[in-house]
């Protein structure tokens, strides 16, 4: 009856690659003005939601596993609810997001039912479906937005939920909010047969990365590449293809993937970076496999850093 959209997977799309990017919910955005349509789907028993506390992802426990899905009158046990939202519909499932406080560790007897995990933590070690990580990602987005929106930017008045949780909109003033994406480009710079990759004090032991950073205001992404590059590494850039992109909830940015060709190769490395070299294309591939000889490392599978690598080492860009 709702339906599904089609998935990059079915469109034969890189970016389907990426981690979070699994997402077939049809969103029926057309629906979320539509209160009484809202309401209905709330009342139906196969409806589902999605929980966080704070910025944490709440699971169920089903035997040795883990299930993201929560009846309504289950999540609202958890904890008082703060925040509802419509995500959309899967079949004949409508889910929505809540965001509910649970009391302290601390002071809150040991629960075995749940588990709360971080979101990196549940993509890397694939404790839910690709599918569901995608709509964990759509909620983490849309809650963190919630949680640090509630008050009007424009006159200071607090704000109320509107829109099915796809708005806040100010009884004072009249203004209406809208949750927001942070774009961020990330690319491979190349020359010849090396990439360029970067790290961070932040980053693993022996990781290395693409290098990325936020779109400003008045910006393409072309023109963010070259200039992100330029400032953290020294390296002018010429030429820029968009490759891919991906979702990513921390906490709500889209990651513009990129390939760049360099104009130069002297480095000069900004104090953002703890080091950043040239890399071969056999060292990339070894990294990919976790068998580099110095014990350098790639980022994990599910950050787009890695589809970029990936595509180039396997050739499928020059």
């Amino acid at each position: 009856m709702h339906g599904r959209t089609l998935h990059p997977n079915d469109l034969k799309e890189r970016s389907a690659r990426a981690g979070f990017a699994g997402n077939r919910l049809n969103r029926m955005s057309e629906k979320r003005d539509d209160v009484e349509f809202i309401d209905r789907l709330k009342q139906l028993p196969t409806t589902r939601s999605l929980v966080l506390s704070g910025d944490t992802p709440v699971l169920k426990r089903v035997g040795d596993g883990f299930d993201a899905l929560f009846t309504f009158s289950e999540a609202e046990r958890l904890g008082a609810v703060r925040e509802t939202a419509f995500l959309g519909c899967d079949g004949e499932t409508a889910l929505f997001a809540m965001l509910i406080e649970i009391e302290a560790p601390e002071k809150a007897p040991a629960r075995e039912d749940v588990a709360l995990l971080d979101l990196r933590a549940v993509a890397a070690q694939e404790l839910v479906p690709a599918e569901m990580l995608g709509v964990f990602g759509q909620t983490k987005s849309l809650m963190s937005w919630h949680a640090r929106h509630r008050f009007c930017s424009n006159c200071g008045a607090p704000s109320r939920v509107s829109a099915a949780g796809w708005r806040r909109s100010c009884d004072v003033c009249g203004t209406h909010h809208f949750p927001r994406t942070d774009p961020v480009v990330i690319m491979l710079v190349i020359s010849g047969e090396d990439c360029l990759l970067g790290r961070q004090s932040s980053f693993p032991t022996g990781m290395y990365s693409c290098l990325a950073g936020f779109i400003e205001a008045g910006e393409t992404f072309e023109n963010a590449v070259r200039r992100e590059v330029l400032e953290e590494a020294g390296i002018v850039i010429g030429r820029v293809d968009y490759l891919a992109s991906q979702p990513w909830p921390f906490p709500s940015s889209l990651m513009i993937g990129c390939i760049a060709d360099a104009l130069s190769r002297d480095l000069t490395i900004d104090a953002e970076l703890e080091d950043a070299r040239w890399f071969s294309r056999a060292e990339i591939r070894l990294m990919l496999q976790n068998a580099h000889p110095a014990g350098l490392l790639s980022p994990p599978r599910i950050a787009v850093a890695n589809l970029l690598m990936t595509a180039w080492a396997a050739g499928e860009v020059s």
